[in-house]
C-alpha cells in the first residue's frame, strides 16, 4: 500500500475517483437495458418512469441524485438508490485498487475485473440473468490485457496469457459439469448459460487453478446463505401453507463474482496453505 501524500490525492486519487463514479454510472445503465436487451448507447439516459431525457447537468455520478434529492425533476417519482450506491461502490473500489497497487497497469486490471464483477453480481441479483455484454467485454479485456501486460513487464496477480486461456476453458467447463451434475440430480435447470461464460471470464483473469477455488468458494458461501437465511424463511412459509419444499432459483452470479475477487487477491496463499498441510513433507 502506498502512502497518501497530498500529490498523490489530488493527482491521482481525485481523478481515478471520478473515473471509477464515471464507470459505475455506465455500469447502471448496463444493469437496466441489457438484461432487457436495449442498447446501452441509444437512446439517451431517461427516467425510467416518466421517461423523460435526463440533461447532462442532471446526469453527474453521485451528484447529481444529491442535488435533486433523490427524484426525478419531471414527475418527482423516487430515483433508485442504486444508481448513487453503484456509483459510489465502483468509485471507491478503483480508489481501492489504485492505493494498493500506485498508479500502475496491475491497478488498472484489478479496478476493471472488479467493475466487471460487481455489475454482473447486481444484475444477476436483479434479474437473475447475466448479460453476454458483461462476460464477452471482460472475456476479452481479460485475455487483451493479459498479452498486454507480457510486454509491459510488470509482476502480476493475474495469469500469464497462457494460463488465461487454459483457465478460461478450465473455468468453464468445470461450472458446465457440476451445473450438468445438479441437473441430474434436482430434475431441472440448475446452472443458466451466464455462469459458464462468467467463470470463462474468471478463469482467463485467474487462471486454471483458481478459477476452480472461485467455484469452491462461490459454492460454500450460497450454501450458508442459503441454509442461513433463505432456507429457513422457505421452510417456515410451506409449513404454514402446507406447500411441498422446492430449492428456489439461486443467481450463483452473487457468490462466484465475490469469491472471484477473493480468489485473484488471497488464492494463491490460500492454495500453498492448503498444499502445506494436504501434503507435507
Amino acid at each position: 500500500m502506498l502512502p497518501l501524500t497530498a500529490d498523490f490525492l489530488v493527482m491521482v486519487l481525485l481523478p481515478v475517483f471520478v473515473i471509477g463514479a464515471s464507470i459505475g454510472s455506465f455500469l447502471n445503465v448496463c444493469i437496466s437495458r441489457w438484461p432487457a436487451d436495449l442498447s446501452v448507447v441509444s437512446p439517451r439516459s431517461r427516467c425510467p418512469k416518466c421517461e423523460r431525457p435526463i440533461a447532462w447537468h442532471e446526469n453527474i455520478p453521485i451528484l447529481s441524485w444529491l442535488l435533486l434529492r433523490g427524484k426525478c425533476r419531471g414527475c418527482q417519482l423516487p430515483i433508485s438508490m442504486q444508481y448513487p450506491a453503484v456509483e459510489l461502490l465502483v468509485a471507491l473500489g478503483w480508489v481501492a485498487a489504485f492505493i494498493a497497487y500506485g498508479a500502475t497497469f496491475e491497478a488498472h486490471r484489478v479496478a476493471i475485473l472488479g467493475s466487471i464483477l460487481f455489475g454482473i453480481a447486481v444484475t444477476d441479483a436483479k434479474h437473475y440473468l447475466i448479460p453476454d455484454g458483461f462476460t464477452i467485454t471482460g472475456l476479452i479485456l481479460m485475455l487483451g490485457m493479459s498479452i498486454a501486460n507480457f510486454f509491459v513487464g510488470e509482476t502480476s496477480l493475474f495469469a500469464t496469457p497462457w494460463a488465461a486461456l487454459l483457465g478460461a476453458c478450465v473455468g468453464a467447463g468445470a461450472i458446465t459439469i457440476i451445473g450438468w451434475l445438479a441437473e441430474v440430480a434436482m430434475k431441472r435447470e440448475a446452472m443458466g448459460f451466464g455462469d459458464t461464460t462468467l467463470m470463462a471470464v474468471v478463469g482467463a483473469a485467474l487462471g486454471p487453478e483458481r478459477a476452480l477455488l472461485t467455484i469452491i468458494g462461490g459454492a460454500f458461501v450460497g450454501a450458508v446463505f442459503f441454509l442461513v437465511f433463505v432456507g429457513p424463511v422457505i421452510w417456515f412459509r410451506n409449513r404454514k401453507s402446507g406447500a411441498e419444499f422446492e430449492f428456489p432459483e439461486v443467481p450463483f452470479g452473487v457468490f462466484l463474482a465475490p469469491a472471484a475477487m477473493l480468489a485473484l487477491l488471497w488464492g494463491d496463499r490460500l492454495i500453498g496453505w492448503y498444499v502445506q498441510r494436504a501434503f507435507p513433507t
